[in-house]
C-alpha cells in the first residue's frame, strides 16, 4: 500500500490494482474524498460485514441482511469511542444472533483497533539535490 500527495491535502491511496483518494474535510481540506478517519470506520464496517455474513454463510444461518453504521462519539473531544451499530435481518434464534455479534468482535480490524498495537515509521529522507536528479522523484 502506498501514499501519494496530491493537490493540497489530497492523497491518493493505492492498494494493490485498487486506487482511493482521501482529503481533509472544510476548511482544512476540500471535502474532495472521505477524511482518513472516516476510511478507518469504513474498513471496520466493512470488515464487520463481511465476517458476520462469512460467518452465518459457514454456519447456515438465515440472514437476509447485515447492515454496519460506525461513528465516532464524540466526534471531537479528548476520549473518544467507536460506535457500531449492526443490523441482523433475518429468522435468526438469540443463539445465532450471538454468534454473529461474537464473530463482528473478530474481524480483523476491529482486533487491529482493540488490540495492543504499535505503528513503527521509517523515515526515508532525500536532500533535495537528490531529487532534481532523479526525474521520477520531481514529478
Amino acid at each position: 500500500m502506498s501514499v501519494r500527495e496530491g493537490q493540497h491535502l489530497v492523497r491518493t491511496i493505492e492498494v494493490g490494482p485498487h486506487r482511493l483518494t482521501a482529503d481533509a474535510s472544510e476548511p482544512f481540506g476540500t471535502d474532495a474524498a472521505p477524511t482518513p478517519t472516516e476510511l478507518v470506520l469504513a474498513a471496520l464496517g466493512s470488515c464487520t460485514s463481511m465476517a458476520v455474513r462469512g460467518y452465518a454463510n459457514r454456519h447456515g444461518f438465515q440472514l437476509q441482511s447485515v447492515d454496519v453504521d460506525v461513528r465516532v462519539d464524540p466526534p471531537n473531544g479528548p476520549r473518544q469511542q467507536i460506535v457500531r451499530s449492526i443490523r441482523l435481518v433475518g429468522d435468526l434464534e438469540e443463539e445465532q444472533t450471538e454468534k454473529l455479534l461474537a464473530a463482528a468482535g473478530r474481524c480483523p480490524v476491529h482486533r487491529l483497533l482493540t488490540e495492543s498495537v504499535t505503528v513503527v515509521t521509517q523515515p526515508t529522507i532525500l536532500a533535495a539535490s537528490h531529487r532534481s536528479a532523479d526525474p521520477e522523484l520531481s514529478a
